[in-house]
């Protein structure tokens, strides 16, 4: 039986500076621009932005997102494991709409675990059985072999320090033909010194919590590790125009978080969903 599972049990992974300081005390899910307590820039696809944004369009864009990356993974009837999960709470709307047998959220930062279990509480305590959340790095992931049928990480994989090494151990905990489903901003392809430009636009990218690469670092990690069938879709579209059209609620052109849609327009950085099967 699947349990909440408790992180002083276990040994802590190493957490970057960054991302430690980010996702610690302060708690990003607080801040207005990640309204709902999803942390991510949302796929705005059935949102109208020529109208006044709501925060319910807000939410709807980050649910949509999971929804996408969920769609690709696929986890109806099978076992499914989040890695970057956060507050839990695409967990819980993977429950509510996915009919999966179980799910396993994983998040490399402690803090973002026991918010993860307060916000979730009524449904570890229904559903214990189907709901877990573990504390590990993407790259060591605290699972068991061929324990999962599907795995999906949404806008986690940013900070990933090593690519290879988290595609590998997706290919260990998944069961031959599990599949594999990641969204998350990458550089362009051909882009001429994207880490150095994204660095002059973006905070995010200087201060080294984002970490620059090439969309084809993971989709190459993945066919290395055994993984088919890679593939790579931009849906910058649908993230780039709505997420900078939010954050002009609260921030005026020219200030570092509008540079994203620079970004995307100067083909420097865009939004991939890259999916994979294990033979």
């Amino acid at each position: 039986m699947l349990s909440s599972g408790d992180p002083t049990e276990q040994s802590a992974p190493v957490v970057r500076p960054e991302v430690w300081e980010t996702y610690g005390p302060a708690d990003l899910s607080a801040v207005p621009v990640f309204a709902g307590g999803f942390i991510n820039f949302g796929y705005w696809k059935a949102v109208d932005l020529e109208r006044s944004l709501s925060q319910a369009d807000r939410i709807r864009s980050e649910r949509d997102l999971y929804r996408h990356v969920l769609d690709a993974a696929a986890p109806e009837g099978g076992r499914a494991v989040e890695i970057g999960c956060g507050l839990g709470l695409g967990c819980a709307l993977a429950l509510e709409e996915y009919g999966p047998t179980a799910i396993t959220g994983v998040d490399i930062h402690p803090h973002q675990l026991q918010r993860a279990r307060k916000a979730n509480s009524a449904l570890l305590e229904a559903q214990p059985h189907r709901l877990r959340f573990v504390l590990g790095a993407a790259e060591d992931l605290p699972l068991g072999d061929g324990e999962f049928d599907c795995l999906y990480s949404v806008e986690a994989a940013q900070h990933f320090p090593d690519l290879s090494a988290f595609a590998r151990e997706a290919a260990r905990v998944l069961r031959p033909g599990g599949r594999v489903a990641v969204t998350s901003f990458f550089t362009v392809g051909g882009a001429p010194e994207p880490a150095r430009r994204l660095a002059g636009l973006l905070d995010s990218f200087a201060s080294g919590l984002d970490i620059a690469r090439p969309v084809s670092r993971l989709a190459d990690a993945l066919t290395e590790a055994g993984f088919a069938d890679v593939r790579t879709v931009s849906i910058g579209p649908q993230v780039w125009p709505g997420w900078d059209r939010w954050l002009s609620r609260l921030w005026a052109p020219g200030t570092w978080p509008r540079n994203f849609l620079a970004a995307w327009e100067q083909q420097i950085l865009d939004y991939y969903l890259v999916t994979a099967s294990l033979p």
